[in-house]
């Protein structure tokens, strides 16, 4: 059987994975897979080889980077370019020369490092927007294996994509894969718009786009969660932190500007100024662990989301009710289960967003013989897969997503009950295994295809 080689930017533990991209792949890697994964030390001198981790059922090695490279290749070029540009925000990117060199030459460094462990056989699959020119470095070596590439953000429209100085080098990156994974239908259609404009761009059948000489299958990949785990885990884990007197709103969302969580404070704020009966019968819950504080951008929705819920408490709250409860630290993710389970509306409101796993574990955590409702943005990718079930909403209509949050607190159960269990089947159908199985199939089928055929005798 071929040996899966990984390649993200965050390597993980040695220990026992409690969820996420880990525990989707595990499976896969179990028999002598290779993950490859940024270090997290900082080198003056990165060295020419990988360096091997011991522990875990896997072999893993890593890469270092230098505080340069730190600063262009990653919060550079990937966090302050490709980021903005994937989440339909140009105007915060900042196309710096520094940081495109920066970002070539971080990913060749690395595609020697990893052509130099390769053994016949392997299949490669590269992780997300850090390494989208890798396929692009290894080619140029030589390599011949399968090579997929899995974006776990949105891809950006033809209007932004055009931002880009350097469009036509990104597509070519993009055409060295044989395989080029996305989240949504709508990012397929994105990417076929976008080739459309690049030189010498051939559209094929069936999602197939030519380059050169160089054919790559652009297909939708939901990604998923293990949704009876899920719920084990939430069945199992307190529920300490609620309030007890009101029904609970969740949100969770890392501090960034895509998730819409200024929308959502001022939505929130909305349903207590039109929904005056609803004083001391609600709480929004927010997590929002901190992320990139050293981008400006980031800085600036930290202290945009301190005003507002000091506003919106200052306005509303009572001696012994705080309408919003808002937390800027990582809360585990078993006690996150926990809380999601006892939340009587889940917000799930990004302005742009890849899948967005919070909704399925939200959905995965409830209780189906009293469950919760989710309230879902129509840009996160995990609404082509929840409309039935989830209330779906416009993140930038503030009335709309307050009206959202009213129809939710006051639905009969039985709605909730009908709602809940289209989505669960969903999560059950379409599980992390059914994710990484189809993409493994799809990037085998679509090496074979490109395949010189031999004549036959």
């Amino acid at each position: 059987m071929s040996r899966l080689v990984v390649v993200s930017n965050r390597l993980p533990s040695g220990s026992t994975p409690s969820g996420g991209l880990v525990v989707a792949l595990q499976d896969a890697l179990a028999d002598g897979g290779l993950w490859v994964g940024n270090s997290n030390k900082l080198t003056d001198t990165p060295a020419d080889r990988l360096t091997r981790h011991e522990g875990g059922k896997f072999t893993r090695m890593s890469f270092d980077l230098t505080e340069e490279e730190q600063r262009d290749f990653y919060l550079g070029y990937s966090n302050s370019v490709l980021w903005p540009l994937c989440h339909d925000r140009v105007d915060l990117m900042e196309l710096l020369p520094q940081y495109l060199e920066s970002y070539r030459a971080v990913n060749k460094r690395i595609a020697k490092m990893i052509a130099r462990e390769l053994q016949p056989g392997d299949r490669i699959w590269v992780q997300d927007y850090h390494f989208l020119s890798l396929g692009h470095e290894l080619r140029q070596l030589g390599v011949t294996q399968p090579i997929g590439f899995f974006l776990h953000i949105p891809f950006p429209g033809p209007n932004a994509f055009a931002a880009l100085s350097h469009g036509q080098e990104v597509c070519r990156w993009i055409a060295a894969f044989d395989l080029f994974g996305l989240q949504a239908r709508r990012d397929v259609s994105a990417c076929l718009q976008v080739f459309r404009t690049a030189k010498g761009a051939e559209l094929l059948l069936n999602g197939r786009m030519k380059l050169e000489d160089k054919i790559v299958q652009v297909a939708s990949f939901p990604i998923a969660i293990d949704p009876e785990e899920f719920a084990r885990t939430a069945r199992n884990a307190p529920t300490a932190g609620l309030d007890d007197a009101a029904a609970t709103i969740i949100g969770v969302d890392r501090l960034d500007y895509s998730k819409g969580l200024p929308q959502r404070f001022r939505a929130y704020g909305h349903l207590l100024d039109a929904h005056p009966e609803l004083s001391g019968q609600v709480a929004l819950l927010q997590i929002a662990p901190p992320t990139r504080e050293a981008v400006k951008a980031y800085q600036d929705i930290r202290d945009e989301l301190e005003q507002l819920s000091g506003h919106i408490n200052g306005a509303h709250a009572t001696l012994d009710w705080t309408p919003i409860r808002y937390i800027h630290r990582s809360v585990p993710r078993e006690r996150l289960a926990g809380l999601y389970r006892g939340a009587r509306v889940g917000l799930v409101t990004p302005l742009a967003d890849g899948m967005n796993l919070v909704a399925k574990e939200y959905v995965a955590a409830q209780d189906a013989d009293d469950p919760g409702v989710l309230i879902l943005s129509k840009f996160a990718g995990a609404a082509e897969q929840l409309f039935n079930g989830a209330l779906i909403v416009n993140p930038h209509d503030i009335a709309e997503m307050a009206e959202a949050m009213n129809q939710a607190l006051n639905m009969p159960l039985g709605e909730r009950r009908e709602r809940h269990q289209s989505m669960r089947r969903v999560l059950l159908d379409k599980d992390v295994a059914w994710w990484r199985e189809q993409f493994l199939t799809a990037l085998s089928a679509s090496w074979q295809s490109s395949q010189p055929q031999m004549d036959p005798a």
